[in-house]
């Protein structure tokens, strides 16, 4: 298992480096300036302004020279500073990070409890209303985008109050922190939250159906049928575990989805996380923002795919890495 680790860490490593390059070409190849973009109307009349911004980051420097120096600066884990706010990207990420944190678990679990159950009926109801509707849930979710959701949910929530039920709830608000209010927390994180694992909760769904039909039609579940075992002892206990190895496969693979999403949910419903910095980053052409968030996604996904892999061995003990 140690020798696999120390593989795996040393084979991601021309991934970051592939990462860095990919990004810091693409951000500096996109139209516009940032000195522009932080001088305002005033750039193109203050050259003398425009050239001490570029001067102070160093923007002046070929692009491989400043590529040198932001990967010795990665290397000793400085993200450096926002060219708009002044402020060190760390300090932003230390701040932000929580609040994606919180808003892509909640979303892993509210799909697994909303993905799991469905998909474990319509494997036993195979062929039937309960399967049929579940299947149809499934494919709903996952071809609806869930930005769109969100923009009907907030619109007819605002603007309409059936029977007296206040849905001012699933509205953006202002976003409370959970040390400081759980229940004002969970009531504004639920909803995107939801919408953010709409997809994933698609994707377990078809996943675990398929799964667990395919376990289902093995010899030793016959014979659990034959002894007379109930049925929820046979699902339970024999079934679902060995169902549910392709099942963390989806999960894992789908943090990149998930992370992807939270840009847009979080800017839909003003969620102060690393989403919304980022899109803050992009229209402000910052730099150092746009690369470290990028790079950060990289290291997340990395590391999932690492993580879904060690758990491999724990669910099926088959299963050994040398």
């Amino acid at each position: 298992m140690q020798r696999y680790l120390i593989q795996r860490l040393l084979l991601s490593i021309p991934t970051f480096i592939g990462v860095t390059i990919v990004v810091f070409v693409m951000v500096r190849a996109v139209p516009g300036d940032v000195a522009d973009q932080l001088l305002g109307e005033y750039g193109a009349a203050n050259p003398e302004a425009k050239a001490a911004i570029l001067e102070k980051f160093s923007l002046n420097d070929n692009i491989a020279k400043q590529y040198i120096t932001w990967l010795g600066e990665l290397a000793r884990f400085d993200l450096g500073t926002s060219i708009i706010s002044g402020r060190g990207v760390w300090d932003e990420l230390a701040t932000r990070l929580p609040v994606t944190l919180e808003l892509g678990v909640a979303a892993i679990i509210i799909s697994l409890i909303i993905a799991l159950p469905i998909g474990i009926l319509s494997a036993i109801r195979q062929d039937t209303a309960a399967d049929y509707l579940g299947r149809s849930v499934a494919v709903g979710a996952l071809a609806i985008p869930n930005f769109w959701i969100a923009i009907v949910i907030i619109t007819v929530a605002s603007q309409w109050d059936p029977f007296g039920f206040d849905l001012k709830w699933a509205v953006p608000g202002d976003y409370t922190r959970f040390t400081a209010d759980p229940i004002a927390n969970l009531k504004f994180i639920f909803m995107p939250s939801l919408l953010l694992g709409a997809a994933l909760a698609g994707s377990v769904m078809r996943f675990t159906r398929s799964s667990m039909l395919e376990v289902l039609r093995q010899d030793y579940i016959r014979t659990a049928w034959s002894k007379g075992l109930r049925e929820r002892v046979i699902i339970t206990q024999h079934a679902l575990k060995n169902s549910l190895i392709p099942v963390v496969t989806v999960v894992g693979l789908q943090l990149p989805v998930l992370v992807g999403g939270s840009v847009i949910i979080e800017t839909v419903y003003s969620i102060p996380g690393v989403g919304r910095y980022y899109i803050l980053g992009i229209n402000s052409l910052d730099y150092p923002v746009i690369q470290a968030i990028v790079v950060f996604a990289a290291f997340v996904v990395v590391f999932a795919n690492i993580l879904v892999d060690l758990l491999y061995s724990v669910l099926d003990p088959r299963i050994r890495y040398g």
